[in-house]
């Protein structure tokens, strides 16, 4: 039986368990956080940290106070001084959230907000839908996104669909790359550690003239990261380690023509190869192969935009963004035998208008169209036909109120109707209010809303005969309802509290036949909990914040735990200036018990133990020119699966250096 066809199988289960049910532009807003548009800010508040600014909420920058949405912001700050590279790595310490990796750096990394799939999380990179639409469930693959160009990362939690469309029934997470501003500047970073580690990366930013620019180079590589559990290799097979290395290339660049018209140019481009230990399914249960197999990527992902404010208070988007993701599985690479190879190239246009226009301070209206086209282009030995190609379309409209009905009340409520080419109509919504109570300064807030996850073109179209297993073009969206209330509460100047319930009901869920031979729209789920923080700032140079995650799950056809989902998660982190120049960082992330499979799915249901990490880091300013920085990742060499059977990277150290040119 084919290596590559069983890979895509097991993925598509691993993936999915994920599923609930397991058998088992934001581009040009998010510009204007750093950089408002000519017009200046929104609403006309007050300035706030950037931490307290969200742009995903709503599609435009909002102080997190004015909306009821649970949303998280890592800046660009926060992300140096805990020197976090990839964006799973920084995305473990966020709440509501289980990120999943196959192994160290490249490995497959999925993301699971509040209970929901991995592929219930909609993605966007400088507003571009970044899904690959020839990935078999539609998960998004976190682990090739670096973080070196970002300037934030925002996490939106709960259902979106009603601005946001297909995927966003679990919540949304917005990866926004640096602008360039102010006078001409270059860095250039080398770092080098543990697990055969060497990373540079280079960047050249700034404006002038109504013209910015910024242009980013990095390159990350793990030449030797154990993965394979020794327990599960036979006595005599080697144990290989992974390779990884990542190319990233990004670029931005605007141009402000006048007050009131601005074009803007956004480029992506990663090119990354995996060597990583697949499973020799000769044998059951299946075990590590001998060989090694490999796994390249090139994605591609572009915006390109024009804004319009033609009066005071309205602005105009205009933009169209591609996608193309190309994805090459090939192995085990055994000297003696011809390789297996399966590939997949998923391509995505879309073609965009985005309005808002400004009533008066803090009343808004924002609306908007869309038309998606999407495409995917595949060859797996085995499938029939051996090379596949299909296609989609979607044409959406949507429109949001942002209301300030009287005194420290603030509501916002959005819909969304979705026309899809192959399975019809779909209409979405979300309302979320908050008040802030006088005296108490008590933030109240909440909201409610539903969500769908659009079957994929693989669903749709790709049948393995070879293994008794169909296509299902008649597939219908997946959805949900949910809600969630809490309250925030500062305790003096210093102090901050907080908890928030939720509760997210999943319904039409894909998932296969009794008779394992298709899917179907068969699965239900339901997951609730809470989340509940504290945040200090103890001295001026002194914070820190501590997060607990409470999740349950349930399957209702079985009634089981859902796989992947741990009850209970916390994380604390720590920023510390005790000197000028010298910033001290420090994570602390527990995961309780989760039920999870083995490597290969031959028992479908166990309990991982879950695990603690601490990572700390430490940079220091040596001039205005020169930085060095040290971490320490796993610092009492924890020895952990997630998922089970994939071991994570153990007691890690690194260091490097950072030079600046003006």
């Amino acid at each position: 039986m084919s290596h590559s066809i069983r890979f895509i199988l097991r993925n598509a289960l691993v993936l999915s368990c994920a599923g609930p049910v397991l058998l088992a532009s934001p581009g040009a807003h998010a510009q204007q956080v750093a950089a408002p548009f000519a017009n200046g800010p929104r609403g006309g508040e007050a300035a706030v940290s950037l931490s307290e600014i969200s742009v995903s909420a709503t599609g435009v920058p909002i102080p997190t106070a004015q909306t009821g949405s649970s949303v998280s912001v890592l800046t660009a700050d926060l992300l140096e001084a805990q020197q976090r590279r990839t964006v799973p790595d920084a995305l473990q310490q966020v709440p509501g959230l289980n990120v999943v990796q196959s192994g160290g750096p490249g490995g497959q990394a999925s993301v699971f907000i509040r209970g929901s799939n991995s592929n219930h999380v909609k993605v966007l990179i400088d507003g571009i839908d970044a899904t690959d639409p020839s990935n078999g469930n539609g998960s998004f693959d976190f682990g090739q996104l670096l973080t070196e160009d970002l300037s934030r990362i925002e996490v939106l939690r709960g259902p979106q669909s009603g601005l946001y469309g297909s995927d966003a029934i679990g919540g949304v997470i917005s990866v926004t790359t640096k602008r360039g501003e102010g006078p001409a500047r270059a860095t250039a970073r080398i770092e080098g550690g543990s697990h055969g580690t060497f990373n540079q990366s280079g960047r050249v930013s700034g404006s002038e003239n109504g013209f910015d620019y910024a242009v980013s180079v990095q390159h990350v590589r793990a030449a030797a990261t154990p993965v394979t559990p020794p327990r599960l290799v036979p006595f005599g097979r080697p144990i290989h380690p992974n390779f990884y290395d990542n190319e990233t290339v990004s670029a931005r660049f605007g141009y402000q023509f006048s007050d009131t018209v601005r074009v803007n140019s956004i480029t992506r481009f990663i090119n990354a190869r995996l060597f990583f230990t697949g499973d020799d399914f000769s044998t059951f249960p299946a075990l590590p192969a001998a060989f090694r197999s490999a796994a390249d990527v090139q994605q591609i992902f572009t915006r390109n935009e024009a804004e319009w404010a033609p009066l005071p208070g309205f602005h105009n988007v205009f933009a169209i963004n591609y996608s193309n993701l190309f994805n090459r599985q090939q192995g085990p690479l055994d000297p003696l035998a011809t390789p297996d190879a399966t590939t997949g190239l998923g391509e995505r246009t879309r073609y965009e208008y985005r309005g808002d226009y400004r009533l008066s301070p803090g009343n808004l209206l924002l609306f908007g169209a869309q038309r998606d086209e999407e495409s995917l282009f595949t060859t797996s030995p085995g499938s029939v036909p051996a090379s596949l190609r299909a296609r989609n379309g979607n044409t959406a409209g949507y429109g949001e109120a942002q209301l300030t009905p009287f005194d420290r009340a603030f509501l916002v409520a959005n819909i969304r109707h979705d026309e899809n080419d192959q399975f019809g109509p779909a209409t979405t919504f979300r309302v979320a209010p908050s008040y802030i109570l006088p005296f108490t300064e008590t933030r109240i807030k909440g909201s409610v809303g539903s969500g769908f996850k659009a079957p994929t073109l693989s669903q749709l179209y790709q049948s393995f005969p070879a293994f008794n297993f169909f296509a299902n073009p008649n597939l219908k969206p997946e959805e949900s309802l949910g809600y969630d209330a809490g309250f925030e509460q500062p305790l003096g100047e210093r102090v901050r509290v907080g908890a928030t319930y939720y509760h997210n009901d999943f319904t039409n869920l894909i998932n296969t036949n009794a008779s394992f031979t298709s899917n179907e729209n068969v699965g239900r789920a339901v997951s609730y909990g809470a989340e509940a923080f504290v945040s200090v700032r103890l001295t001026d140079t002194l914070s820190g914040r501590i997060d607990y995650t409470n999740t349950v799950t349930k399957n209702e056809i079985t009634n089981q735990e859902l796989l992947r989902r741990p009850r209970h998660k916390g994380s604390a982190t720590a920023l510390w200036t005790p000197l000028p120049g010298l910033t001290v960082s420090g994570t602390v992330i527990v995961l309780g018990h989760f039920v999870d499979g083995n490597r290969d799915f031959s028992v479908p249901r166990l309990k991982n133990p879950g695990f603690t990490l601490v990572n700390l880091a430490v940079t220091y300013d040596v001039s205005e020119r020169v930085s060095v920085f040290g971490r320490i990742d796993n610092l009492f060499d924890r020895r952990y699966e997630n998922p089970t059977g994939f071991l994570g990277p153990g007691l890690a150290v690194y260091g490097g250096v950072r030079l600046t040119t003006f």
